[in-house]
């Protein structure tokens, strides 16, 4: 295995009587991208938050970059970045002054001061924004600004807290070709999210519900788990096709998309074509039946439906 850059052992944080995070172990490994994905509520921000330091758990042990959490917070503040969900930085300050200020907190003086500032203006295309108040950037441009302060101190471990809800896919695109070049250079990233084809992009990841790990492995790894169990299921009426099968106890999900329904059977069907035609058959209803190959959100649906889980 990969020397770690965090492992965690029976992590758990609770709000009252409120279990947001419930026994978790994790072991992540050095120079990845690991994605957390999971429903509103499933515990990631709260693990982010107790990784950093910046909420203590309820019960359990964690150890970031050799350091155990909290105890050691204190020390591991230098070494990593965070960049939360909401834009954080003061929208009235300009660009520059964002970026001094993020210097001065990290202790950066002198010629590292301003070197990095160049380069993480040149690196992130902030130049001619220098002047403009960071309440007059766009989303996408608010986004460089936040990870070019995020990883201005050159952080070995950088924490993303959903950071591309705002943007577009293009920015999107370009920010993560970003966190590619960061593990080249040696940085470890955990990222949550909640877009499918963001998590795909992860080394690994892990998918929460209820503050409980209920997948884990690559995506990849993941993916493949679920073959022979998803149907694309055309209908001259996929309302009332979708009616039709969403009652079978065997049936986990039938989404709809455009003329086609795609569904995701449960792992006792042998055989997914003839049970979902003998069900279409029953129903008298026109429709024809193709396995497809599975994706990220069937993993997703299967993995966080009721209590069933899914693990590589």
């Amino acid at each position: 295995m990969s020397e770690l850059a965090l492992r965690t052992h029976g992590l758990t944080r609770d709000f009252g009587e409120l279990r947001a995070v419930d026994s978790l172990d994790l072991e992540v490994p050095k120079h990845r991208i690991f994605g957390f994905l999971g429903p509103n509520g499933s515990g990631k921000s709260t693990t982010l938050r107790m990784l950093t330091g910046l909420l203590h758990p309820t019960a359990g042990e964690a150890e970031v970059l050799g350091l155990s959490i909290p105890r050691e917070a204190e020390a591991l503040k230098r070494r990593l970045g965070y960049m939360t969900q909401r834009f954080s930085l003061y929208e009235d300050l300009t660009t520059a002054e964002n970026l001094r200020f993020v210097a001065d907190v990290h202790g950066l003086r002198g010629e590292r001061r301003r070197s990095r500032i160049a380069e993480v203006i040149e690196r992130y295309q902030l130049g001619e924004f220098g002047h403009r108040y960071a309440g007059q950037l766009s989303g996408g441009q608010k986004q460089r600004l936040a990870l070019a302060a995020a990883v201005l101190h050159e952080p070995e471990l950088l924490f993303l807290d959903e950071p591309t809800s705002a943007v577009d896919p293009e920015s999107r695109r370009d920010f993560w070709e970003g966190l590619f070049d960061l593990t080249d250079e040696g940085v470890t990233v955990l990222v949550s999210t909640h877009f499918m084809d963001e998590a795909e992009r992860c080394h690994q990841i892990i998918i929460l519900d209820h503050g409980r790990i209920v997948a884990r492995g690559t995506p990849q790894d993941l993916m493949d788990a679920l073959a022979g169990r998803v149907a694309l299921v055309r209908a001259d009426d996929p309302r009332r096709c979708k009616a039709a099968l969403i009652t079978d106890p065997e049936v986990v999900s039938a989404a709809q998309l455009g003329l086609d329904l795609r569904v995701v059977m449960r792992p006792s069907v042998s055989d997914p074509s003839a049970h979902l035609g003998a069900l279409i058959k029953r129903s008298g209803i026109d429709a024809t039946t193709t396995l497809t190959d599975p994706n990220l959100e069937d993993v997703f649906v299967v993995s966080t439906h009721d209590d069933r889980e899914l693990a590589a």
